[in-house]
């Protein structure tokens, strides 16, 4: 299929699945037709909780999660494959970054030398510890990618100031960048290792970074892949530990989504999402936000409007852009990845997986 006919089916897709999503239940029952939800897919690893997730397509989909567990599916979720690192039983996955079927990145998280980088080139029958965390203050929570080359990772504050790990070669080398550019982290400020959106990416070089944990959520926002950081305040939950904001997505350099709370289940989360249409400089909350603490959310691919979010009491769609978000399905998840080609994702704990299809 040519480059332009694969836009147009994509967007068609695409355009399906928004349309019966936002379709009052009574017309899509009278259409005779299945809304889209989320059709579970066995992973065959009940025990482990997948919090890290990078969706290439509708077939292939990479997951990592407790205990060191990499799966990867290359045929839409009907088999994955255990592809976890060996020896890496003790560690606890919470990010992964696939740029196709057979390369990808994947962050260990915890204090000290539990955070780590492995990477793989041939679909993970072999691994390369390409980064060892040797400092005992820093604890590194999420990663993103710019490209196939560059890419940060970041960790807890350090010295006062969050931490940047940079690479130029795929995952391959990592270099700790100056905290020059970086403001002063709040007192209890950190981020949430919880679907691996912690730090996102849009464009050459943009990249936001999500905390909480402080009197304040903030986005902190660079433009020059991480050398220079602004902050601004986040409209969700704070002033606790357990608060601030857990995932950001945007869909372009101005256009972003924040979404979070309270993560305990015994505590409420309202405004637990916000919005930007200036690349994070201001935050709006949602004027109806999600019932409770979501810790993933992605756009729907090929709509400026429409995006998932997901937590463990379920999964929200808003088809205004964040200003309002409604329940859509009350299965737990912890993360949520799309793709271009109309595939999107969601995993979390209990072995969970599925796709979204109609």
């Amino acid at each position: 299929m040519g480059r332009t006919s694969w836009a147009v089916a994509a967007t068609a897709v695409c355009g399906a699945v928004l349309a019966t999503l936002t379709a009052a239940p009574a017309q899509a029952r009278e259409a005779h037709v299945r809304a889209p939800h989320w059709v579970p897919k066995d992973s065959g690893a009940p025990e482990a909780r997948f919090r890290g997730l990078s969706a290439v397509s509708r077939s292939t989909a990479w997951l990592a999660g407790t205990a060191g567990t990499v799966l990867r599916t290359t045929d839409g979720g009907r088999s994955w494959r255990d592809v976890s690192p060996p020896g890496a039983g003790e560690l606890q996955f919470r990010d992964v970054e696939a740029f196709d079927a057979r390369r990808a990145v994947a962050l260990a998280i915890g204090e000290g030398e539990a955070s780590r980088v492995y990477r793989t080139d041939d679909g993970g029958t072999t691994w390369t510890e390409t980064f060892r965390n040797t400092d005992a203050r820093a604890f590194y929570d999420c990663m993103a990618f710019f490209d196939h080359r560059h890419g940060l990772a970041m960790s807890d504050p350090v010295d006062g100031r969050f931490r940047i790990l940079s690479t130029k070669d795929g995952g391959r080398s990592w270099t700790v960048l100056p905290d020059t550019g970086m403001p002063p982290a709040l007192d209890g400020e950190a981020g949430f290792a919880a679907s691996g959106q912690c730090l996102v990416t849009a464009g050459a070089g943009d990249v936001w970074l999500a905390t909480g944990g402080a009197a304040h959520a903030r986005v902190l926002h660079s433009t020059d892949r991480g050398l220079t950081w602004t902050a601004a305040d986040a409209p969700v939950p704070a002033g606790d530990p357990a608060r601030g904001v857990f995932a950001l997505a945007f869909r372009d350099r101005a256009h972003g989504l924040a979404v979070g709370g309270d993560y305990r289940p015994d505590q409420p989360s309202p405004q637990a999402a916000g919005r930007t249409g200036d690349g994070g400089r201001h935050w709006r909350p949602a004027g109806t936000p999600p019932p409770a603490y979501r810790s993933g959310v992605a756009w729907l691919p090929h709509s400026r409007s429409a995006a998932l979010a997901v937590g463990p009491t379920g999964t929200d769609l808003t088809t205004d852009g964040g200003r309002t978000w409604r329940t859509v399905d009350t299965g737990s998840y912890d993360t949520v990845d799309c793709t271009p080609d109309g595939g999107c994702w969601a995993a979390g704990e209990k072995g969970r997986v599925a796709r979204l299809e109609r």
